[in-house]
């Protein structure tokens, strides 16, 4: 089979064109999928914080300890920039998680945000 002259070389043309695209597409994959795995770590250790700073006797600093100590172990690199904020009053605990997936597409910015509260716990007498 004779093939016409104009079509030589078609197929490297359409590799060269297709191949980046579908790199570009299997990296935007993987990069909302550590995007996803960063928002539910960052969840996470806002609720572990929260869980710390709510216990009898406790402080906030202690629940921004754990949660800083969460977001360490489970994703130590992950998540870049990583801010946490703690407060404790006399009703509740709030921790807030805040920081910078890491990027594998270049320019690509995703930042995550959790934030879990919870009734701080205190000691009732029973009253008759």
């Amino acid at each position: 089979m004779r093939r016409l002259r104009d079509e030589r070389g078609d197929a490297t043309v359409e590799a060269v064109l297709a191949v980046p695209v579908l790199l570009l597409l299997v990296l935007l994959v993987i990069q909302f999928g550590l995007y996803y795995h960063a928002a539910h770590t960052a969840e996470a250790a806002a609720q572990e914080g929260a869980r710390a700073a709510r216990v009898e006797g406790a402080s906030a600093a202690d629940g921004e300890d754990r949660a800083r100590t969460f977001m360490a172990d489970a994703a130590p690199t992950l998540v870049d920039d990583v801010t946490i904020t703690a407060t404790r009053d006399t009703d509740t605990a709030r921790v807030e998680v805040r920081g910078v997936v890491h990027a594998i597409v270049p320019g690509l910015s995703l930042t995550v945000h959790a934030d879990a509260e919870s009734p701080i716990e205190r000691f009732r007498p029973d009253t008759p």
